[in-house]
């Protein structure tokens, strides 16, 4: 009981802070991972992984991960829930309040601050994703990159910038991605 207790706790937590997106809750499930090991940091690359090519929000399906893994189908619920229900009454306050000051100065203003920090929080989950994929655990810095996925990357991010490939859709490059770490995995 305990335990989903902190699980809600937690990503309440993690919904209420975590602004700009599914990306913007890597610091904190990183900071879970690290706190109460209930994944692994391979888990939590796993995660983002599948929750990237899968439907729909890509932190509900971190959190549903989560909770499953913890605490089964009703630490699923109880993660994914408490991480929308801050969302939902931060939408509920906002909707209300920006009916009645739309065009106030003030309301204009904050939402102009705001886009660095979410700016900021989407770059620090994206130099997460780099480090979970592109290093591993070595003596060196050079034995320490995964010089197999970096050259999937340096490849992906080539394909992607040649003007007739832009048009193909990035299921298919996330398809061909799972195949690739299928078949070099064996």
């Amino acid at each position: 009981m305990m335990e989903l207790f902190t699980l809600c706790f937690e990503f309440f937590k993690t919904g209420l802070f975590a602004v700009g997106g599914g990306l913007a809750t890597l610091p904190f499930l990183t900071q879970m991972q690290q706190k109460y090991q209930w994944f692994t940091a391979t888990d939590l690359a796993n995660m983002i992984a599948v929750s990237e090519s899968t439907p729909g929000p890509i932190g509900v399906n971190m959190a549903t991960y989560v909770g499953y893994m913890t605490k089964g189908i009703g630490g699923g619920l109880t993660a994914t829930l408490s991480l929308i229900l801050p969302s939902l009454i931060v939408i509920l306050i906002i909707a209300r309040a920006l009916d009645k000051y739309q065009k106030s100065p003030i309301i204009q203003n904050m939402f102009a601050f705001m886009r660095p920090a979410v700016t900021g929080l989407i770059a620090a989950a994206g130099m997460s994703v780099l480090k979970i994929s592109l290093l591993t655990q070595g003596e060196t810095f050079f034995s320490s990159l995964n010089w197999v996925a970096i050259a999937l990357f340096a490849i992906f991010l080539a394909l992607t910038q040649v003007k007739a490939l832009k048009k193909i859709h990035p299921i298919a490059y996330i398809a061909v991605g799972a195949v690739v770490g299928v078949l070099l995995q064996m």
